[in-house]
């Protein structure tokens, strides 16, 4: 499904958040706030664009994609800003690093495709480094009586229009994504996962009224 939309995913993505999903992941690459030189891990990195936001502020960059057809599109991006991204086909359930191998992990808007979203939470301990943090940008199921309503409008009726006129793919991504959504875990239940797996100092921000959250943790110094 993702493979036969990656041709459009960049043109959709701006469409349908009108730009904000930009403003979503600057906000995030300043919430981590990484000294240059860092090394980071964008997991679920899909054409790449979190990744080359953090790869212009002087960090080093590992991008990874269970969805192979995302990381050609990816690696022009990057080819075009002169940035130098290690990018690879990966599953974020088993992950091909070296345990304490990077300072940071971000995935955003991918957590909720991982068939098992826990094991992937635990990967992701085992690769940072002690101190290292995870932060996950991601929809979450809306609470707000108002924003929930605009949302379903907006996700179940007229974002599926818009990727049929657009020709998105046969395979009913856009119909899938509110769905995933409605489906995935609140953001508290997400937060508990994390600390199940091990990280602490977990904390959620809403961005844009709660339409999109950023959840952030942190692997203990000692463990």
């Amino acid at each position: 499904m993702f493979s036969e939309i990656a041709p459009k995913y960049d043109f959709l993505n701006r469409l349908l958040s009108f730009g904000i999903d930009r403003r979503w992941r600057r906000h995030t690459r300043r919430r981590l706030d990484l000294a240059p030189n860092s090394t980071l891990l964008d997991l679920c990195c899909g054409t790449g664009d979190l990744a080359l936001e953090f790869a212009q502020n002087q960090v080093q960059v590992w991008g990874a994609d269970f969805t192979y057809p995302m990381l050609p599109l990816a690696k022009q991006k990057a080819d075009s800003k002169q940035l130098i991204i290690h990018w690879a086909q990966a599953n974020a359930q088993a992950l091909p690093y070296a345990d304490e191998s990077f300072d940071a992990i971000t995935i955003a808007f991918g957590i909720r495709n991982v068939f098992e979203p826990k094991v992937a939470l635990g990967e992701c301990i085992r690769v940072l480094k002690p101190g290292g943090k995870l932060a996950v940008l991601e929809f979450f199921p809306i609470s707000s009586r108002i924003w929930g309503t605009c949302f379903r409008i907006y996700f179940h009726h007229i974002l599926p229009v818009i990727a049929r006129i657009v020709r998105a793919g046969r395979t009913g991504a856009y119909r899938y994504l509110p769905e995933s959504v409605a489906s995935f875990a609140t953001v508290e239940q997400f937060q508990h996962w994390m600390q199940e797996a091990g990280f602490e100092k977990c904390n959620q921000q809403a961005l844009s009224g709660g339409v999109a959250r950023l959840v952030m943790g942190a692997r203990p110094e000692v463990q």
